[in-house]
């Protein structure tokens, strides 16, 4: 497994691949409360609870980018195993919904999930890390960014990719929007900020702004 390991401002952040599609699963704790978030854990439920276990950490949330099926079909177990409330924004619910239509289209096993417990809103405290959820539609309806100041860390899901933007021709997905959401909301946070995205290498804003040919700055 290969895995990034960031140490920010003494916030624990590891994000490595998950899944049948190797979406980028983040676990970021904070070691003085041991309180956790679980970002998009999009598979092998084994090797998160294994990590989380190592590193001592308590899961307070499980939080989603968007409702695709490869950043959510270990939610249920993750749940299971910790307690912990899962949040996703409710523009996502068609697809969270729709899970075993997404898992026979791409001939995946098809898993059950909870309901969500929460939905996330605009500018949502995560209640850890000084986590804040940022609306960033385009990809799906329902995009959402974890934006980590202290840490200078924007946890993008599958809105920006280096060199790259998330699709927009599947259900609900509008190119404008990811645009837009790009321009105004990821380009305006600090520029020297680490992004980790849905799938793939991480970038940093400056990066993406200077070189990014389908959203330059």
């Amino acid at each position: 497994m290969t895995e990034d390991v960031l140490e920010a401002n003494e916030y624990i952040v590891r994000t490595f691949p998950v899944g049948p599609l190797q979406c980028n699963c983040t676990v970021i704790g904070d070691p003085v409360s041991k309180k956790a978030l679980v970002v998009d854990p999009g598979g092998n439920a084994e090797v998160i609870l294994a990590l989380l276990a190592e590193l001592e950490l308590k899961v307070v949330a499980i939080i989603h980018t968007h409702a695709h099926l490869d950043h959510i079909l270990a939610a249920g177990e993750i749940k299971s195993a910790t307690g912990a409330p899962i949040y996703l924004h409710e523009g996502d619910m068609f697809l969270w919904s729709g899970i075993e239509a997404q898992c026979k289209m791409f001939g995946v096993p098809n898993t059950s999930l909870p309901d969500p417990d929460h939905y996330l809103n605009d500018d949502h405290d995560l209640g850890c890390c000084g986590g804040v959820a940022i609306h960033t539609p385009g990809h799906t309806p329902g995009s959402t960014s974890f934006w980590f100041e202290e840490s200078k860390t924007l946890i993008a899901g599958d809105t920006l990719f280096r060199a790259g933007i998330g699709r927009t021709d599947l259900p609900g997905g509008n190119q404008q929007q990811i645009i837009s959401s790009i321009r105004e909301r990821i380009y305006s946070l600090d520029e020297n900020a680490t992004v980790i995205t849905g799938h793939g290498p991480s970038t940093t804003i400056m990066s993406e702004k200077q070189s990014n040919m389908f959203v330059r700055a």
